[in-house]
């Protein structure tokens, strides 16, 4: 099984609700807070099978309050909108940078099959 590269730099701009990952491979991903908020790595959110997971609508403004990190394998993100149970593991996070398009594609379609928006809705 391949070695999962490890982050060396995780920067969080709030104005841009951007995250900067570095990983020790020098590849470099930006992510936005929203993303990193439809693709958490909770129950709450991915269920404990595919078929429980919870469409997130509504998460186009969210941004990210604080980054902390958990041992030496993950880091929790506590979002403005009172999400704070992920615990984005370095497997996952890499999985997110890797695959960013393809997942965020799906997500579209998935919001455009339900009939939503990633805009609040008011």
């Amino acid at each position: 099984m391949a070695k999962i590269p490890v982050p060396t730099d995780i920067k969080l701009n709030q104005a841009s609700r951007k995250m900067n990952i570095t990983f020790e491979t020098d590849e470099s991903f930006e992510l936005t807070c929203e993303f990193l908020r439809v693709f958490s790595p909770s129950a709450e959110v991915r269920g404990h099978s595919e078929d429980e997971a919870v469409l997130q609508v509504g998460k186009a403004d969210v941004n990210i309050d604080a980054v902390e990190p958990v041992g030496n394998y993950a880091i929790q993100l506590y979002f403005d909108d009172s999400h704070d149970t992920g615990i984005y593991s370095w497997d996952w996070l890499y999985h997110l940078c890797k695959d960013h398009d393809d997942l965020w594609q799906n997500y579209l379609t998935q919001l455009e099959k339900a009939g939503q928006k990633r805009e609040p809705q008011n």
